[in-house]
């Protein structure tokens, strides 16, 4: 009988050789990642940011944000970071990455785009205008200030626009204080929001309601004479507004309490839509 011949190993040294070249290639290719130059490593986290890898690409770009401060790619990775975390609607530390660039790297061409990046962080924090306005005035001083420091870029009309706009829910907060003032009777305090609006935000839609808002709180306080002052102011102001004959109405109710001797009837008011409360009843 012959002797039985021993199991061979070669196939299991055949499959741990296999195994170990696997992972020596993978080791290789991560320390060709880990000894990439500022360069290579800008380059790999631009790619993984234009194919909205934007986790990875935060990674590589802080890589060379710390490795490389003085790199002629800093800038580039401090501000393509801020892109990241903004596209993944991160705002508050894309104005972080935004701001870091402006404060460490002055000199970059990419500041004006950072300045106006850090307005359009808070314009998206912006609540709608029933909600406080914190954010919605940082973003007016940002959108300014970009204004005011690059007025040849070309998005400084954009900027001026998104102004406007942000004016305007400022406005609208407070002309809808006013206008439940109104709805409350506390004229005197309608009054004054709606003063708010006038001389605040003169250039928004809201600033003739808000003229002929005041208007109807002097008639409802019996302040006669200072009410035919602002309804001439008014006609004056706004000779071709669409409030007019609204206008015109009041001043005919002024005239007729004039000529009765009696008092003006308190003017109909639009509906209110903010809550607002008041502490004590008010006096005219």
């Amino acid at each position: 009988m012959k002797p039985k011949m021993r199991a061979t190993p070669a196939v299991p040294i055949m499959i741990a050789m296999a195994f170990f070249s696997i992972v020596g290639a993978g080791c290789g290719s991560s320390g060709e990642v880990a000894n990439l130059g500022a360069e290579e490593r800008f380059q790999l986290g631009k790619q993984e940011f234009d194919d909205g890898d934007y986790l990875d690409a935060i990674r590589d770009l802080q890589i060379v944000k710390l490795q490389y401060p003085g790199s002629s790619v800093a800038d580039d990775a401090q501000y393509y970071m801020g892109e990241a975390h903004f596209n993944r609607g991160e705002y508050l530390l894309a104005v972080e990455d935004f701001r870091a660039l402006k404060r460490n790297m002055a000199a970059s061409p990419l500041v004006p785009a950072a300045q106006y990046k850090t307005a359009m962080c808070y314009y998206m924090l912006a609540p709608r205008p029933e909600l406080d306005q914190t954010y919605t005035r940082q973003a007016i001083d940002e959108f300014q200030a970009f204004v005011e420091y690059y007025p040849l870029d070309e998005r400084r009309a954009d900027a001026e626009t998104k102004i406007m706009e942000l004016n305007g829910r400022l406005a609208e907060k407070l002309f809808d204080t006013a206008e439940q003032y109104m709805k409350l009777s506390y004229y005197r305090s309608a009054g004054v929001y709606f003063d708010f609006v006038i001389q605040k935000y003169h250039d928004t839609p809201l600033a003739e309601p808000a003229h002929l808002g005041k208007i109807r709180t002097l008639i409802s306080r019996n302040r006669a004479a200072e009410a035919r002052e602002e309804i001439d102011r008014f006609i004056e102001k706004y000779p071709e507004s669409a409030l007019m004959q609204d206008v015109l109405d009041l001043r005919n109710q002024v005239e007729a309490a004039d000529d009765t001797g009696g008092t003006t009837a308190t003017p109909p008011s639009v509906p209110a839509t903010t809550q607002t409360s008041e502490p004590h009843q008010e006096r005219p």
